[in-house]
Order: structure tokens, then sequence, then C-alpha cells
């Protein structure tokens, strides 16, 4: 029996039409739907443990994962199935999950989890931008306890008109891609590239596609008032006390108070507030310590946020002893590493990381194979953060989801700078040696200096400053630069980075209901006064890109050469090209540009020598003479009815010139006219139509000799023979 199915659908204003299907598949989790644009269907999921989890904290995993069968593909690799998620899953994850996390129960500890699944995959439609609307719906279908609402849209612009969820072609047009995570009422996640826009341009287009929020929101509460909206479960509530929230606070607040605006740093502020905590712990019995000490550090912890933030509030002071809009003392340096092809260190108060830039061919770019997107980066950028630089010890168990994360801001952020005709790949690896407090705007920093040692021509400096906000819903102050306890304690993380001209990337984390507009303009342009003071340190350090590479990185060299002499370049078996590499030391691509038919070479090398010889051999190789041109010649081999000639353009190109073609005068030896090694110039006529091959000739480049007459052409014995021929064949028809 076909199961009773439910549907809600969602129109984008162009057309095009969300659908929400549930009730059909995936019945046993505690909501699941399909959502549905053109071919594009996501399959969504959530199931949520009856039980809390004993940890102190929501256990909440989403998953994002597209099949290769959605995209009538097969997985690579040797197992030939879906393994560990793509960079741009796991993206798409983070985007999902900083929406979501916030809107759970603070007390709700159950095992979580939401599934997203791409099923069929559609070319002109970005599934990502869907993750969000599918996954608040599964939980709308459930019973799971969840405040509100949410969904996320990407908003383009073309042509100056802005574009609610555009396709990938269409992004490639547009100035602006960003993706916006909001509830009814109020934005709760931003993210994005720009080309250089205006702080109002950001704003509109965050308003923008707010509205268009606000309607998927709607379609998702019908839906679940079709269905039948469930109660909320009933869950384990976590415990609490009073009395012992009371006699901590009365403790610790006022020297918490005292020590937030004694403007200490982190090592100290941190022994300081350890001390503390001693104290009110040590007012406690031991029994009381035994049962109830995981309730005093919990409001312990929380006297201090609330301590931390009154300061701020009421005094206008940071942890750090800063004022608001202050940002922390600032020190660069270049071609700090002298082996790299480029490096820098940018440090900004107890933050620091250290950027290194490596040149290479297409050979390096970064392959992308997901079923939604095939292609190549010839620009990427990776974050690490060792546990050092924070002063842990823990293990290393690969790249972090927050690592790739940030990494991914910094790149968005730098490639709006990178030249057009940049003919490297370029890789910068950022590793964060000291953090306290946006990284990832020091990795923007400090690679840009790096792109700019390493002699790329980059359009523009690019600087990033973290943005923080702390508000008690009727005063509030925005931070600049905000500290690593900032972060935590505070109410937004506001990631902005651009040039002197405008914005080239952000992202935005708001842990408040009802930010409004008025504010968040406010925090960018605090935002711009903060870039602008960070960007001066830069380009106090180095002003602009190097004029070439340095000496001992890779020189990059580009040649199109026509298809059809590829095969001679490489060689039979790759012979001709490995031989070449070997002799000059370069590394040489080849690769086919399919639009113009020809055959684009890249020659990287440390040597000018190098890379000469590799273009002499390509100018050899694809030498082509022109009918009536007069060319140099030298004599390698003498015959008895010629001389053949090689070019001296193009070594290794020879030619046969004829005895008849020698001189005027009559030719017996050839050696009368010309010796090995002799050099001399000849006129080239193409292919002779009698004989079929290429001619050239030294008389013609000679006067005649007085009195001199042309002799008669000497008769084609092979044509006559020929001619006999036929003549006895039809006589023996006859």
């Amino acid at each position: 029996m076909i199961p009773k199915t439910f549907t809600e659908s969602i129109d984008l204003g162009d057309g095009r039409i969300i659908t929400i299907e549930t009730g059909k598949l995936a019945k046993q989790a505690d909501g699941s739907a399909v959502i549905r644009l053109g071919n594009a269907m996501l399959l969504a999921t959530v199931v949520s443990a009856r039980k809390a989890s004993p940890v102190d904290f929501l256990p909440l995993t989403v998953d994002y994962r597209e099949k290769f069968a959605s995209a009538g593909r097969f997985p690579g690799g040797f197992f030939k199935r879906e393994a560990r998620p793509s960079n741009d899953e796991i993206l798409t994850m983070r985007l999902v999950d900083r929406v979501l996390r916030p809107l759970f129960p603070k007390d709700y500890h159950a095992e979580t989890q939401v599934m997203i699944q791409l099923m069929s995959h559609d070319d002109d439609v970005m599934c990502d931008a869907l993750a969000g609307l599918a996954a608040s719906t599964v939980i709308q279908l459930s019973d799971i306890p969840f405040e509100y609402p949410i969904s996320e849209a990407r908003v383009g612009r073309i042509d100056g008109k802005f574009v609610i969820n555009p396709s990938r072609t269409q992004l490639e047009e547009s100035d602006i891609d960003i993706m916006i995570g909001a509830s009814e009422d109020s934005v709760a996640m931003v993210e994005g590239e720009f080309d250089e826009i205006s702080e109002e341009e950001m704003v509109e287009a965050i308003k923008f596609g707010h509205e268009a929020i606000k309607v998927q929101i709607a379609a998702q509460i019908r839906l679940a008032e079709a269905v039948g909206k469930k109660a909320t479960r009933e869950y384990e509530q976590e415990e609490s006390d009073d009395a012992i929230a009371a006699k901590v606070n009365e403790a610790a607040y006022q020297k918490c108070y005292d020590i937030a605006k004694s403007g200490s740093s982190k090592q100290e502020r941190g022994e300081k507030f350890g001390l503390v905590k001693d104290e009110v712990i040590a007012l406690f019995s031991e029994e009381e310590q035994e049962e109830k000490g995981h309730l005093i550090s919990k409001y312990f912890s929380s006297t201090q946020k609330e301590a931390v933030r009154e300061v701020v509030l009421a005094e206008g002071k940071r942890l750090d002893g800063r004022q608001t809009d202050e940002i922390r003392p600032i020190w660069c340096e270049v071609d700090y590493l002298p082996s790299t092809h480029g490096s820098s260190i940018f440090t900004r108060g107890e933050t620091q990381a250290l950027a290194t830039v490596t040149l290479g061919t297409s050979r390096e770019a970064n392959i992308i194979d997901s079923p939604s997107h095939q292609g190549e980066e010839n620009f990427y950028l990776h974050y690490n953060f060792p546990p050092f630089c924070t002063g842990e010890a823990r293990p290393l168990r690969g790249t972090s989801r927050r690592e790739i994360g940030h990494g991914n801001l910094a790149q968005r952020a730098l490639k709006k700078v990178m030249p057009d005709n940049c003919p490297y790949t370029v890789r910068i690896v950022s590793e964060v040696l000291e953090s306290n407090g946006s990284s990832s705007m020091a990795t923007v920093c400090s690679g840009t200096m790096a792109l700019m040692d390493a002699g790329v021509q980059i359009r523009k400096p690019v600087s990033g400053i973290a943005m923080g906000l702390i508000s008690d819903g009727e005063r509030y102050a925005v931070l600049s630069d905000i500290l690593g306890d900032e972060d935590h304690l505070g109410d937004m993380d506001f990631k902005v980075t651009g040039t002197e001209d405008g914005i080239t990337a952000c992202q935005m984390d708001i842990k408040i209901k009802g930010l409004s507009y008025e504010i968040l303009v406010k925090a960018l342009k605090q935002a711009l006064d903060g870039r602008l003071h960070i960007l001066e340190k830069l380009v106090a350090t180095i002003a602009a890109p190097a004029e070439d590479v340095k000496p001992h990185s890779p020189k990059m060299v580009t040649r199109r050469i026509p298809n059809d002499y590829i095969g001679a370049l490489i060689g039979p078996g790759g012979k001709v090209i490995q031989e070449l590499q070997k002799e000059t030391g370069c590394t040489i691509v080849i690769n086919e540009d399919p639009e113009t038919e020809e055959g684009i070479v890249e020659i990287l090398g440390t040597s000018a020598e190098g890379i000469d010889a590799v273009l002499a051999k390509i100018d050899s190789i694809t030498f082509k003479p022109e009918k009536g041109a007069t060319y140099s010649v030298k004599v390698i081999k003498m015959l008895d009815f010629g001389a053949v000639v090689e070019y001296i353009e193009a070594p290794g190109n020879e030619v046969l010139l004829h005895v008849s073609e020698l001189a005027w005068e009559r030719t017996e030896n050839v050696s009368d006219v010309v010796n090995m090694g002799d050099v001399f110039d000849v006129k080239y006529f193409g292919v002779d139509p009698r004989t079929r091959k290429e001619k050239v000739s030294r008389k013609a480049l000679l006067e005649k000799p007085e009195g001199y007459v042309e002799r008669p052409p000497r008769r084609d014995n092979n044509r006559r023979d020929n001619r006999g021929g036929d003549r006895n064949r039809n006589r023996n028809r006859d």
C-alpha cells in the first residue's frame, strides 16, 4: 500500500519551485523529508536519542553527503564507493550546524544526528543552499525540542539584480555569493565572498535573502500543521541548584569583575580566575564538592561570563584593557623563510600566523571531483591549527572541520585579488603559531604579504578583522579585533575581509535573537575602520608585490602550439619531452585547449638558460618556413646531388638544397660551391609540385650572370616510361 504523503511548495519567484514531501521515505526516523528543486533531490532525516548523553553539551552531528549515483557517476579510488566527505560537503555541514546548534535547549544533551543526502543531481541547482531548509524541515516534523524553524538561502547579484539560489553558471557572472541562515525574525549566520562591494550593498543582499527565507519558513510551518505537529518530547532536564548558584555568584562576581577590568594578559588573567575558582570551591564541604562539583564549576563559569560582559557594557573596558574599537599591537615580517617561494609573519596581540607560498604548474592544481562539481583550483589555501598555538597538548587526528572552514574563508578572501593571468598554480599554507582570537583573519593578512613577497601580482592587498558583540537587550557594545574569550562569552563572531575599496569575504555567527540591521551596519562600519588600520600595517611592511619571483623560485613561461605538434614535442613514449626535462632541469606540462584547438605548454624552471633551451626546442619543432621568405642555413651533410642544410633559427629542421639550386652556373661537384659547416642564405619556395618535396634555392638570391641562358627543363624519365607502359597496355588490349 502506498503511504500517504504530504507536500508543500515554495515559489522562488522566477518560475522555479521548491517542493517538500514527507511520508514516503525513511519513516522510522524521527523526521524525514525530500526537498526537490528541478531534478535535484535531497533526502533529509533526523534522529535524536531518548536518553541524555553523559556529556555536558549537545552531541549534535550534521552530516551532508553527495551520492555519486545522483549524477550517474562512479566514485573514484580503488574501492569505488563513497568514503570520507569532501571539503565542499564539510563546508555545507558547517553552514547548517552553525544555524541549528544554538536553537536546541541548552540543557538538551541527547545524541542527535541530522543526515542530508543528495540522491539526484541537477547541474542547474546548488544543493548546499537547500540543506538548511531540509534540516529544519525534518526537525519541525519531529518531536525533538527546538526553538523555532530556520532556513538558509544563497544570494547572487547579476547585472545589478539580486538572485535567490543562483546556479553555478550564474554565480560565475555574479559579484556576490553569500549564504544567509535566519529565522523569521532575525539573521543567525552569514558567509560569502564578494567583488569588493560596500557595506551597504552587503546589508541589502542579506535583507533580500532574509525575505526569501521567511517564505521557506512559512512552508515548513504549513507542512508540519498538515502532517499534525507532534508535541515536544519530554527529556531529562539538566540538574540545577539555586542555592549553590546564589552562593557562587555572591562569592565570585565582584572578584571576577575586578579581574575583567584589570587589563591583564591571557595567561595572567587565566591564573587569577583559576585562584578565584579555587576559593569558591573551598567554600563547600568535601561532600558537596564530590556530589555537586560539576554544578559549582558550571555556576562559576556563568558568574565569570556575567561579570566580564558587565564590565564591557558598563565601563567600555575589555579583558585586555582596550577600548571597544581598539586594535591590538601589530608587527609583521616578510621573507622570513629563506627557501620558500614566499613567506610572511603576521602577529596581532597574542595571535600569530606564519604563511608560505609555493608556485607550481597546472599539474599541482587541486582537483575537485564530486557528484555536483568537477574542476580544478589553481589557487588554494590550507590552514593548520596545531594544539601548541593555544598552549595545549592533545592528539592530532587529521584536518578538523574547523580548519577546513577557516581555510576556506581565507581562501575566498584572497582569491578575489589574484591576477587573472597568473601563470602559476599557487598554494598558501598558514601555520597558526599563537591563537587568542581570529587566527583566520591573521591568515588573510599573512597570506596577503606572503603572496606579495613571492612576486604574485595581486591586484590589491587584503586585510581582515573579527568583530564581536555584547548585548543585554538594551545596551550593546561592538568590539573590534576580539579575543578568544570575547568570542566565547560574546553574542556575535563577525569576520570581515577586504581591500581599501570593498569587502571580499565575510563570516558571521550570531548567538542572540533579533539582531537589528542598525547594529549590523554599525559593526560593518567599525570593521571598515579596523580593516584599514590593519591594512596600513601590511603596506608599511611590504608596499607592493615584488617585481619578480625570488631567484630560487621557479619561473613560469607558457607557449601555445598547434595541436598537430603536441605529439612531436612529447615524442614516442614520451622520449623527447623526458630528455628535454632532464637536459634543461625544467618541468614541462602540456594541456590541450579545446576551444582554440591549441596545446598550452607550461615551462617551469629556475634556470633562464634551461627555459630558453626548452623554448628553442619548441620553436624548432613548430618551425614552418614561409613561402618566399629568406632563411640562414648551415650545411650539415654533403651528397652527390646536393647538400642537406639546417635552418639556423630552427635547429633540427633540415631540407635538401639540390645541386641545381646552388648556383646559376652548371655545377658538377657540390663541393665546388659549398662545404661542410658553411652558412649562407636561401630562399624558400614551398613544396615543389613536381617532386612533392620542399624546395630551397641559394642561386635565387644571387644575380644572374651576364648572358645567362635558361636551359630547357629535363625530361621526366619516369613519366616517359609510364606513358610508354600505358601505350603497350593499350596495344595488348587491342
